[in-house]
């Protein structure tokens, strides 16, 4: 697709600004991780305070969380949350259909079956409704996810929960800082998983990740599983007895003093984000057929990947499928500069590895049990949502990113004031 043949005129976003950094690496960064370097303290069970053990008091006192557990990345700190809180085999774990792998992956890793809920179509969290039909007598668990940086609505499921005496755990990889009835999501549950991943809005230089708890006893629980079931406390000498069940899911010295460096710009990176996300929603809410992405009131959304859903009817193009929509929306603001991309191409529970149950359920004689193997079922939402969305990631986000998002606000309202072309390519695509 020619773009100048068809909108006419240079790409509403210039060439030269469409390169975007994060995570944002400085003099401090790099000071950080040469100290810890330097330090020769890069594990988690050595005397006194390291890395790893000063990136966790840091977290709690930030985000006012009673324990900050610092785990190898974010899918072990939901793997190891349900392991403190007893989740095993036959189990069963309420997960939304629309969320990364590593959600559904959680339960899965304790033999337990993850069962898919589907989502608001606003948020894009776990719809409570659909939570609750689908709660059986093995259902021990509840996994909200803040998708994209937005709050789960915590006050349906929290009450689902303690009416059927389930568990709580939050996946908040995407949402460090979001906020829920002015408490910080993750720390609501019985556990709260964080990713400390790359691309995340508090990142570390790979991968990294952390479990918080207000628990006492599971916060000792998880602490045991990080590294294999043992006692790892500062003045004690290390045994070598696994008193329980663990995993080798330790985070190293130069992981944490970097994420630790990070965290202290958290607060200026995070206002920024705020006014250029708001800045550049604005000036595309009244785009007809366009939903932005929005927050439940009452919370603090993060900004970590916006996803934006196309209606075409509503934008006055009936007769064109909302996938045959997404299709021409995607080439055409790519071609002005704007780098929209699916996320998620598929519901979970139609990812191979659970339709083909590994690791649960596969020749299980469920009858025990009470009942018959639990099938994924239908999400209508999660498939309108993968349908008829676009994202744009984190990278592109960044605190310096407010003048990029105008341009890309360009690029939308150029694409919008041309779509009798949009439905013209549409209709030729068929």
């Amino acid at each position: 697709m020619n773009r100048l043949a068809v909108l006419g005129g240079p790409p509403a976003v210039p060439r030269e600004q469409r390169d975007v950094e994060w995570p944002v690496i400085d003099d401090e960064d790099r000071k950080a991780v040469l100290a810890a370097l330097d330090g020769g303290r890069l594990v988690s069970n050595a005397d006194g305070e390291t890395p790893v053990s000063a990136l966790e008091r840091r977290w709690s006192e930030r985000f006012g969380f009673a324990h900050t557990i610092a785990v190898s990345n974010g899918t072990a700190a939901l793997s190891l949350a349900l392991s403190a809180l007893g989740v095993g085999p036959g189990d069963e774990v309420i997960v939304p259909a629309l969320s990364f792998i590593a959600t559904g992956l959680a339960p899965v890793h304790q033999m337990a079956v993850p069962v898919f809920a589907d989502v608001d179509p606003v948020t894009f969290n776990l719809d409570p409704d659909d939570v609750e039909r689908r709660i059986t007598p093995r259902t021990r668990a509840i996994l909200p996810v803040h998708l994209h940086g937005a709050p789960a609505d915590l006050d349906r499921l929290g009450d689902i929960a303690r009416r059927h005496g389930l568990a709580l755990v939050e996946d908040a990889a995407q949402a460090p800082g979001a906020l829920h009835r002015g408490r910080p999501v993750g720390g609501i549950g019985e556990f709260g998983a964080f990713s400390l991943q790359v691309t995340k809005n508090i990142p570390t230089c790979g991968e990294g990740g952390l479990l918080v708890t207000a628990d006492d006893a599971l916060a000792e629980t998880a602490r045991k599983g990080r590294q294999f079931g043992e006692v790892i406390e500062p003045g004690r000498d290390r045994d070598y007895i696994s008193y329980r069940l663990g995993w080798n899911h330790k985070i190293n010295g130069l992981q944490a003093a970097f994420a630790s460096s990070q965290l202290a710009r958290f607060d200026g990176y995070e206002q920024a984000r705020q006014e250029n996300v708001t800045r550049f929603l604005a000036r595309l809410d009244g785009l007809p057929g366009l939903t932005v992405p929005t927050a439940l009131p009452g919370t603090v959304h993060v900004w970590h990947i916006l996803r934006f859903r196309f209606d075409p009817a509503a934008a006055g193009l009936d007769g064109i499928a909302p996938g045959r929509f997404r299709t021409v929306l995607r080439r055409l603001l790519r071609a002005e500069g704007v780098p929209v991309s699916q996320y998620q191409l598929v519901p979970l529970p139609e990812q191979m590895v659970f339709r083909d149950r590994e690791g649960f359920g596969k020749g299980y004689p469920w009858t025990v049990l009470g009942g018959d193997a639990p099938e994924p079922g239908d999400h209508p939402v999660t498939r309108a949502v993968i349908e008829d969305s676009l994202t744009i990631q984190k990278r592109h986000l960044n605190p310096a990113s407010g003048p990029l998002l105008q341009h890309y606000a360009d690029a939308f309202e150029k694409v919008w004031a041309n779509l009798d072309t949009v439905a013209r390519l549409a209709a030729a695509a068929r």
